[in-house]
């Protein structure tokens, strides 16, 4: 796979500013910051993060107990490993590799983007690709370089890319 920005680094600042999404707010502002302090989300924290996402997995979501989304949660959020972060969250009832990019996206102390099919194609490519591990830690790599060059978070990125495709992808 190869990306590449179908935009200049430069203008990541302005299109980040153009993305407009409220109800991400209280992700970024109220769970976020809850689940880095606690190490791990809550239930209702996890179906409030997952909806965020996609409404279309809330039932899946729901089958979740609270003590199974804690434990998972933690065990996600403590682990040093990259693949295991991301394939523990997956073992939660409505959560593939979107959504458990969501819940690193805003709730890992890393820096972590969101596998999004308007952001992978500002980030080059035209067709989704079949989510795995390789194409996950190849994105990541990407857009944490991308981070760097630019100065900014990988939040600032994610909400560049979005608004780029939303603005600019047809069809």
């Amino acid at each position: 796979m190869k990306f590449k920005l179908r935009f200049p680094v430069s203008a990541i600042e302005r299109w980040a500013e153009a993305f407009s999404d409220p109800s991400d707010s209280v992700i970024e502002k109220d769970i976020a910051p809850a689940a880095r302090r606690q190490g791990y989300l809550t239930r209702d924290q996890f179906l409030r993060i997952t909806e965020w996402k996609t409404v279309r997995s809330r039932a899946r979501c729901r089958k979740n107990d609270a003590e199974y989304v804690k434990e998972v949660t933690r065990a996600a959020l403590s682990s040093k490993n990259e693949r295991f972060k991301v394939q523990a969250l997956r073992l939660l009832d409505g959560v593939e590799w979107p959504t458990a990019s969501v819940i690193l996206h805003f709730c890992d102390r890393g820096r972590y983007p969101i596998l999004d099919v308007r952001a992978l194609w500002s980030a080059g490519l035209d067709a989704t690709p079949l989510y795995g591990f390789p194409l996950w830690m190849e994105y990541i790599n990407f857009l944490r370089g991308v981070s760097a060059d630019a100065g900014v978070t990988m939040r600032t990125v994610d909400k560049a890319l979005w608004q780029y495709s939303k603005v600019n992808q047809k069809g």
